[in-house]
């Protein structure tokens, strides 16, 4: 099954939403927008491209009313998610975190275009397995721009077929977060600061 959701933020309106396929969108308050499931996904097969468009002037928060739960389809263990976000205001990106059950394997790129302007804060949390399992894998992504300039180029895999992965001490979990301009994260994990401003704070670990 294919997904698309496009949320536009404008300064002093609404967010304008469109939704097609299983994941749908929800104004919660009046710059708060919640991503909720109309049905299983993403399964084998599936694939989910989120794109988020917020307007100099404006402010977004963005959160999913549960985690992401991948798992795989009758044909493919394959799925995958695309985030495409295009910021000249404020946007706080924190879902829910993925967890990748079973023999899953999902893919995640998330593609940021920032302004001079633009004020960011993205979370990512994976999770390889429910309670016991760790036969799922996971790839993610983020690709940051701006001003036309790179930003950030990170790449993360975790769980069997991971170059990290091995049976006794590998990670199963990941958190990633970037922030911009803001440099002045306290964070569990390892913060980097950023050559073009802001910072890429890590952590893994076993069990989020």
């Amino acid at each position: 099954m294919r997904s698309d959701v496009v949320i536009v933020a404008r300064p002093h309106r609404s967010p304008h939403i469109e939704s097609v396929g299983a994941v749908a969108a929800r104004r919660t308050e009046p710059d708060t927008v919640h991503l909720v499931s109309s049905a299983a996904t993403p399964l084998g097969g599936d694939s989910i491209h989120i794109r988020v468009v917020v307007e100099s002037g404006a402010r977004l928060r963005l959160r999913t009313a549960a985690a992401t739960v991948a798992l795989p389809g009758a044909a493919t263990t394959d799925s995958d998610a695309k985030w495409t976000l295009d910021v000249a205001g404020e946007l706080d990106l924190e879902p829910q975190p993925t967890i990748v059950a079973a023999s899953s394997r999902h893919f995640a790129t998330t593609v940021v275009t920032l302004t001079d302007d633009s004020n960011l804060r993205l979370v990512e949390r994976v999770q390889i397995g429910r309670s016991g399992e760790r036969e799922g894998f996971w790839s993610g992504s983020i690709s940051a721009d701006i001003a036309g300039t790179p930003l950030l180029r990170h790449r993360v895999e975790l769980g069997n077929g991971s170059l990290a992965n091995d049976g006794i001490a590998a990670p199963l979990a990941s958190i990633s977060e970037l922030h911009y301009p803001r440099s002045d994260i306290e964070s569990a994990g390892v913060t980097l600061a950023l050559a073009g401003g802001g910072c890429l704070t890590t952590w893994q670990g076993h069990r989020l």
